[in-house]
């Protein structure tokens, strides 16, 4: 008797993610006075998970994350309403990625190079979260 096979195709983790890396935009964020009255620069990097196996093979945008989305969200948040920590805006990016279909979990690092600090390349918060 033959048995029969499982043909199917697993990832090594058993996630897809499409990663986005190096997105810099300008916003007013920080904990002094000082550091939210001149714009200053992010860069966020987003990591996001989902079952990709019927996008690879439709090649169809609707079957997949469409991360011009994405990048709008992260260039929202930093462009927009101010905040004290790095950490509050990698959890509004992370909040509203999950808000995007097929979207099982999101890491977020958000950047900033503060002056106060330099000549460090960066500071950096490194968020993931997922769906519940």
């Amino acid at each position: 008797m033959h048995k029969s096979r499982d043909y199917r195709i697993a990832t090594i983790t058993g996630v897809d993610r499409i990663v986005l890396e190096g997105m810099v935009f300008s916003g007013r964020h920080g904990l002094t006075d000082a550091e939210r009255a001149r714009s200053q620069r992010f860069t966020v990097d987003i990591e996001l998970e989902a079952d990709l196996t019927h996008a690879a093979r439709s090649d169809q945008i609707e079957d997949t994350i469409d991360y011009r989305r994405v990048r709008t969200i992260a260039k929202d948040v930093i462009e927009g309403e101010s905040a004290h920590l790095i950490e509050t805006l990698a959890g509004r990016i992370a909040r509203k990625a999950l808000q995007v279909p097929r979207v099982a979990a999101v890491s977020v690092k958000v950047t900033k190079r503060p002056p106060s600090m330099r000549p460090i390349d960066g500071a950096a918060v490194l968020m993931r979260r997922a769906r519940r």
